[in-house]
């Protein structure tokens, strides 16, 4: 009996124990509670019987006071207990609108006690928060966010969207006041500069000086209103930031103006402030909608979830929120809708699209028992089947998780540019000063002085310092996911740059993981049931294959007790006290079935060896071929072209390695190798000073995977296999393997050619602007341009890469 019970209003399901209970009526949080009798008060309340079941968003005023983020409703909802046993969140924070927004929140976060990681994706705002819950409390955390002048609230992708169109439409009507006074404001510059030619009086000059500073008015502390912003909260965490650098150069710029204005001293800047907040507006403007860009992919794949699924109950077909579809519910889903949970066929068939996630282009035909995955779209299928795993647990929510998370890591080099970046902005005000008091010595004016000190303030805002790797690095993830790779940290697009050695396991990776029967021998009678129930039990490709080869309809399928996978050797089990056995050549003689110094029934060939052992004896072996993958002799050659060393690690005899090694262009192979020798030999790889790659699709292939630098788990493999490693190949093609390497490198390469451009461009023009050859409204264009380039050329990342994941 589940001690769930659904909110009165938003319907959301939560445990009765966490519930505020009002009469009969049960509520989530003081929120939906004072909606409910909001409504029930002004005579409202049939809303309820207009919606039904289906479940509402809570109220977000709700989440106005901290606290709240500390009650039961809110833990039992959005709060996750890790592996380690620390608290994670996922929390949106509003207000962040640069690199060194996400920079100051998660320096801040870091520095409290208990908090283990605070990692912020600049794509959607959205942070992940690992904490110790009995060490601090979640509130605490908010009211820290919220100190430092950002505001968070529960991640709910489902509302991402609108956010997003809110912020955009603040730098719209801050754009258009900013960019309609700017106009304007040059168009009485215009005036002043031809009366400075041709002469003008000080009374006109004071009027248009007037006029322009009316217009200059509202851009500063209207349109500049966040550049303000974040340099008070900046000011008072004690962080010199970009913001910090804007706010002066514009706000110094405007007092100076009017104080030359109303003493008639000279000539006023006014267009310089106007200039300063508008091509600085613009670039963040850009900038944002560079993140929205590279965040496509993100919300491509997000979209694909959908928010409500027909379940089967008690014979009829009910609508159900996604979160609220237990396993083992059935579902139903009609031609050219798309499967939201995985799952397995229990009536109907037809086929499937499948290639938004595997990449294989025809139709996969799907009927009673076949397995379906979240995200793939039914193309003629009226289907039943049954959910084998929750929402939180599904592909493709696990793919949508694993593609937020890496764009929330950092790379090591990432680091570096936001260590530069934060002594950055008070080495910029220094300068400044001290060129102002070298000017004002040397001698010249104040008002020269001045404008000199403030050039070099607005030329040196770190934007581009700022942007260079995560632009880079977003960029490059995306490119990556819309080929199916998926890398779990974005640190590892650093590391999988630098390696220089390619480990490949052979079955399922090299080869299609399809082997196929070629010899059948019989050497005793045995009924095929007890070998058909024994391989049925695997997951491993070779008893898959000797599974297809024997079926008959007539077989019959019995229990079996005892399973046991043995890695890198085959299985055995028990049925009624008989033990069965099935697997290589070496389990048969670790079992003492067959001698150490022969192969029963003759000398190993070119194929892989399965025997089947019944009643202590062995009773028939098979022999199977797994031809390499299409791709894999290409793909292994533009690996090679790379640079990178290749190598095989199988746990398949030698003939038989030796000979798919010829045939994909391989020189360096190591067979017959249990798990623990693959380990070992990517040790003492790494005892040469080489980084390697690790390539593999099986259990056996788990030690492998983490003892290298970066482990690559093709789409197919085992779970445990995709857990452990860093990087999966949805396509399962060494082709999309070549491209991860491609893509690694041309994205660090780009990373260390916008640090480059960043550092060249600030070693060049503040020098310039020190010595007085430009002017704040130059710097402020030129500080401008220096962001779009950095932005722009980690856009050439995309050439020679054709996205492949559908909308």
């Amino acid at each position: 009996m589940s001690d769930k019970v659904g909110c009165t209003h938003c319907h959301l399901e939560f445990n009765k124990s966490v519930m505020i209970v009002d009469g009969e009526h049960y509520f989530c949080c003081k929120g939906c509670q004072g909606v409910y009798h909001l409504l029930k008060d002004q005579g409202l309340d049939n809303f309820y019987d207009k919606v039904g079941d289906t479940a509402l968003t809570p109220p977000t005023q709700q989440y106005e006071d901290s606290a709240n983020f500390d009650s039961p409703a809110f833990y039992d909802k959005f709060v996750t207990v890790n592996s380690d046993g620390f608290s994670e969140v996922s929390l949106i924070i509003e207000g962040i609108h640069c690199a060194a927004c996400v920079w100051l929140n998660e320096k801040a976060l870091h520095k409290m006690e208990g908090v283990i990681s605070a990692d912020i994706n600049y794509t959607n705002n959205k942070a992940k928060i690992v904490w110790a819950d009995d060490v601090l409390k979640l509130s605490s955390i908010i009211d820290m966010i919220r100190a430092i002048g950002y505001n968070a609230f529960p991640y709910d992708a489902s509302l991402q969207e609108v956010r997003a169109n809110k912020e955009r439409k603040e730098y719209y009507l801050r754009m258009a006041v900013a960019i309609f006074s700017t106009m304007n404001v040059m168009w009485i510059a215009v005036a002043q500069y031809a009366g400075y030619f041709t002469g003008i009086t000080q009374d006109v000059k004071t009027i248009l000086n007037i006029a322009e500073g009316v217009l200059a008015t509202p851009v500063l502390f209207y349109s500049g209103w966040i550049f303000f912003r974040g340099a008070y909260y900046g000011m008072k965490t004690k962080v010199v930031n970009m913001d910090i650098l804007v706010a002066t150069g514009a706000t110094l710029t405007y007092l100076y103006s009017i104080y030359i204005t109303m003493f008639e001293l000279g000539e006023a800047y006014f267009d310089s402030v106007t200039m300063i907040i508008t091509f600085v507006l613009i670039g963040k403007f850009l900038e944002i909608l560079s993140k929205k860009s590279v965040a496509d992919t993100l919300d491509i794949m997000s979209n694909h979830i959908p928010s409500s699924i027909k379940v089967v109950e008690e014979g009829k077909i009910v609508s159900k929120n996604i979160n609220n579809v237990k396993v083992f519910d059935i579902i139903a889903v009609s031609s050219g809708e798309r499967v939201a949970l995985d799952g397995e066929v229990v009536s109907g068939e037809g086929s499937f699209d499948e290639s938004n996630l595997t990449g294989e282009s025809e139709p996969i035909y799907k009927q009673n028992g076949d397995k379906i995955i979240s995200g793939t779209i039914s193309i003629d299928a009226d289907i039943k089947y049954k959910a084998t795993k929750d929402f939180a647990h599904s592909t493709l929510s696990n793919l949508v998780s694993l593609l937020e998370g890496a764009m929330s890591n950092k790379p090591r080099i990432q680091q570096l540019a936001n260590t530069l970046s934060e002594y950055f902005s008070g080495a910029i005000l220094l300068f400044a000063f001290v060129t102002f008091i070298v000017w004002r010595l040397w001698p010249h004016s104040f008002e020269t002085s001045f404008m000199v000190g403030i050039s070099v303030i607005v030329i040196a805002c770190p934007c581009a310092l700022a942007l260079a790797t995560p632009v880079a690095t977003l960029v490059g993830l995306g490119i990556a996911s819309k080929r199916g790779i998926l890398f779990k940290q974005a640190a590892q697009l650093e590391t999988m740059a630098k390696a220089n050695t390619l480990v490949l396991d052979k079955t399922g990776t090299i080869t299609q993981g399809k082997p196929k029967v070629v010899k059948e021998h019989i050497y005793g009678e045995f009924d095929k049931s007890f070998l058909y129930s024994l391989v049925q039990s695997s997951k491993h490709p070779i008893a898959r294959g000797v599974g297809e080869f024997i079926y008959e309809k007539d077989l019959e399928h019995f229990e079996l007790n005892a399973v046991k996978q043995i890695p890198a050797l085959g299985i055995s089990a028990e049925y009624k006290g008989e033990k069965l056995i099935g697997g290589n050549i070496k389990l048969m003689q670790n079992e003492g079935l067959l001698s150490h110094d022969i192969s029963y029934g003759g000398e190993k060939g070119e194929y892989s060896e399965f025997y089947f052992a019944y009643e202590g004896t062995v009773v028939a072996k098979y022999e199977l071929f797994d031809t390499p993958r299409e791709d894999s002799k290409e793909s292994i050659k533009a690996i090679k072209a790379q640079g990178i060393e290749v190598i095989m690690l199988t746990g398949d005899h030698k003939k038989s390695a030796m000979k798919v090694a010829q045939d994909v262009g391989i020189d360096i192979v190591e067979s017959e190798l249990t798990p623990e020798d693959k380990s070992s030999y990517i040790e003492a790889l790494h005892k040469e000073g080489k980084v390697v790659v690790m390539a593999g699709d099986g259990v056996n292939d788990i030690l492998a995977l983490a003892s290298s630098d970066i482990g690559i788990a093709m789409g197919n493999g085992s779970d445990i296999a995709i857990d452990v490693s860093d990087v999966v190949l949805l396509h399962d093609s060494l082709r999309n393997l070549s491209d991860a390497f491609r893509i690694s490198k041309r994205t660090y390469s780009m990373i260390k050619q916008n640090l480059m451009i960043s550092l060249l461009y600030n070693a060049i023009t503040i020098p310039l602007a020190m010595a007085g050859y430009i002017i704040p409204l130059i710097a402020a264009i030129s500080m401008s341009f220096s962001s779009l380039l950095v932005v722009g050329n980690s856009m050439r990342i995309r050439f020679g890469f054709k996205d492949k994941l559908k909308g």
